[in-house]
């Protein structure tokens, strides 16, 4: 097979290198990851689609992965990027493992209960034939197989615990639950994160024979096993809800990896923020201020609180947020994922400033 990623095995030392430092609190400067697409001119490639949904179920997993070879060898990686691919079944698609209808066009995906029932009469259990997971390990497998450790294949974006409870009784449905009857929530939460531990651990089966360690759908990466924790749904309920429900499912998850961290998603969520900054194996936080905010460099103070309670910040910033986040907290700590496209130049520039 020819060369589909522009990224060379020194490229793969110096990036195991540099992350396992990052993640030992080793590295003294903040990691930037700056990806740009860059085509030849005229060149024409097959279609792909953000959320792996899009492509037809007549259509193979390999010529899915071989559609998306063709855009991945056009990538360049700048600074700590790291060549990855990432199935995108919407995110918490293992309410569709369990049971929930999925719903997608090639632009979203959405879940909705197959039908209506009290968290009494739901009990959750692993299917090996659901057409969903079936179909999710046999599109990890065959890019593993396609890309034989060019680049890092992701997991699949599983969901958070609430999150995937939400999908199967619907929102509203769950936020009166958690009132109503929160024992038999504790008790379906308890089987999600089974399930859940499960899925992860099967697809890292497949993922980590690879040896190009593992990423989630985040632009983070792992020497071990690493993957972006969340609980979306947590946004609309108290901490000590937060404590008792998303708590112990965060606790167990962590258990199982090396470095796990947070998607901490809108300032809805910074109530919870002590409680994830006292769990020891937690190893970091992503901080998404949300729509009408200002952008993750416009936040300080919680970015010292996060660092000074020793954990690790993923963020996505520009150019100048990045400048601005380096000037006023110094780099490390931080990994800096830039989200604007940039040319070689002006990508060598801005990491040189950053990494100084």
């Amino acid at each position: 097979m020819g060369k589909d990623v522009q990224f060379s095995e020194g490229d793969w030392e110096r990036t195991r290198r540099d992350w396992s430092a990052w993640w030992a609190g080793e590295l003294e400067r903040p990691l930037v990851w700056i990806e740009s697409f860059e085509p030849p001119a005229g060149a024409e490639l097959p279609e792909v689609y953000g959320f792996t949904t899009g492509f037809t179920e007549e259509m193979s997993a390999g010529e899915i992965v071989d559609r998306w070879a063709a855009h991945i060898a056009c990538v360049q990686f700048y600074g700590d990027a790291v060549p990855k691919w990432w199935p995108n079944y919407g995110p918490g698609i293992m309410a569709g493992f369990i049971g929930a209808r999925v719903r997608s066009t090639p632009d979203t995906v959405w879940f909705e209960p197959a039908r209506q029932v009290s968290p009494s009469e739901m009990k959750f259990s692993y299917d090996a034939d659901n057409p969903w997971w079936r179909r999710i390990r046999e599109v990890t497998r065959a890019a593993v197989e396609r890309w034989e450790g060019q680049l890092c294949v992701a997991h699949t974006d599983i969901g958070g615990n609430l999150d995937i409870l939400a999908s199967m009784l619907t929102t509203n449905e769950l936020l009166l639950d958690l009132c109503d009857c929160p024992e038999e929530i504790e008790r379906l939460m308890g089987e999600i994160t089974s399930l859940w531990l499960r899925y992860y651990q099967e697809l890292a089966e497949i993922i980590e024979p690879a040896g190009r360690g593992t990423t989630p759908w985040a632009n983070i990466w792992s020497p071990g096993r690493c993957y972006m924790l969340q609980s979306d749904f947590a946004y609309m309920i108290s901490t000590p809800m937060f404590e008792r429900f998303v708590m112990p499912d965060l606790e167990a998850c962590c258990r199982m990896l090396e470095h796990p961290f947070y998607h901490l998603d809108g300032v809805g969520q910074i109530p919870h923020l002590d409680l994830l900054l006292e769990l020891d194996e937690l190893r970091g936080i992503q901080w998404i201020p949300g729509t009408g905010h200002p952008e993750a460099d416009g936040w300080p103070d919680l970015l010292r609180r996060v660092r000074d309670a020793g954990k690790l910040l993923q963020l996505y910033v520009s150019p100048e947020g990045a400048r601005t986040i380096v000037r006023e907290l110094g780099g490390k700590g931080f990994m800096l994922a830039i989200t604007q496209q940039m040319e070689r130049a002006e990508a060598e520039d801005l990491i040189a400033t950053l990494t100084a």
